[in-house]
């Protein structure tokens, strides 16, 4: 039995609401909500391309993306839904904007036809765990002038989990709820659902294409196969962190037996095993994974995390 209003995060969700021609306005209004335009405007209207980029050699690898699409003056946008962490996004990122600008050569077929190449990625993990900020934007610049001379690709990140707890505020940004939206579509309280959209008119189309009651049994199925995978992943992640922390454990036991033979065999072993968990905890931590999460794997408590977190072993 689907609830109500389906999660946006889900592959086939995601590209519902903002991969398909009858729903392009709100992917244009979300794009212009999330870019900080230094020149040119607002975006008003992409085409829509196709999301399989192809390798230029057969050894190559093919990229698929979530949604690619071009604007009037030619730029292209990629738009990725992120849920799974993966220490390789940011280079995937790169190779996958990298892919668009070199794919252009084939129509274009010359360099100053070039255009720009805009990656907007939601994340659903933390990639920068030392950033504060929710949102980050990535440009070359000129390392000591600090100059925008190389202006054909930008980065933008949303990462979702540093909004988590946000809770329904009169002055939320325009991000912000976008962020609630990601976050809390499928369980938010419908008062509060109903005071975020009471003023955007496309978010309320968002919500509205999450009503399972609107969606065919076939996309219900996808949705629900989609829903699988993330499940199956997620599975696959703790039991590789459990075993790691085993083995963990055990590599600690062995070096902290080995130091505290002068204090006793017992104590050597609580000092590995002590020792082996805090590292783990920290390696879970830069990862991009919630306390809440690392406190039910490793079983430390909230307050012995932090003061490790913190330093205070």
């Amino acid at each position: 039995m689907f609830a109500r209003y389906l999660n946006p995060k889900n592959d086939i969700a995601f590209k519902r609401i903002f991969g398909t021609e009858k729903n392009k306005d709100i992917l244009i209004a979300f794009l212009n909500d999330m870019i900080d335009f230094r020149g040119g405007g607002p975006v008003t209207n992409v085409t829509f391309l196709k999301t399989i980029q192809e390798p230029e050699i057969a050894i190559q690898k093919t990229s698929i993306v979530d949604i690619l699409c071009e604007d009037p003056q030619g730029n292209k946008w990629i738009v990725e839904m992120q849920v799974a962490w993966d220490e390789s996004f940011k280079k995937r990122a790169q190779y996958y904007a990298a892919k668009a600008y070199i794919a252009q050569m084939a129509i274009k077929a010359e360099y100053h036809n070039l255009k720009e190449v805009i990656f907007l990625a939601i994340t659903d993990f933390i990639m920068f765990p030392h950033k504060k900020a929710y949102k980050s934007d990535h440009v070359i610049l000129d390392r000591n002038s600090h100059e925008h001379d190389l202006r054909d690709f930008s980065f933008t990140f949303l990462e979702l989990p540093k909004l988590k707890n946000k809770t329904f505020d009169e002055s939320m940004t325009m991000i912000e709820k976008w962020a609630y939206f990601f976050n809390n579509a499928d369980t938010a309280p419908k008062n509060e659902t109903a005071k975020i959209i009471a003023d955007y008119a496309i978010l309320q189309r968002a919500y509205h294409e999450l009503n399972s009651f609107d969606w065919s049994e076939d996309e219900l199925q996808a949705y629900e196969r989609a829903e699988k995978i993330e499940a199956d992943y997620w599975n696959i992640m703790n039991q590789r962190f459990r075993q790691g922390m085993a083995k963990g454990i055990e590599e600690g036991i062995e070096k902290g037996i080995e130091k505290g033979r002068e204090e006793g065999r017992e104590e050597g072993r609580e000092e590995g095993e002590k020792r082996a968990q805090q590292a783990m905890a920290q390696k879970m931590f830069d990862s991009g994974l919630e306390k809440t999460v690392i406190s039910q794997i490793t079983g430390l408590s909230a307050d012995r995390l932090n003061r490790i977190l913190d330093g205070n072993t």
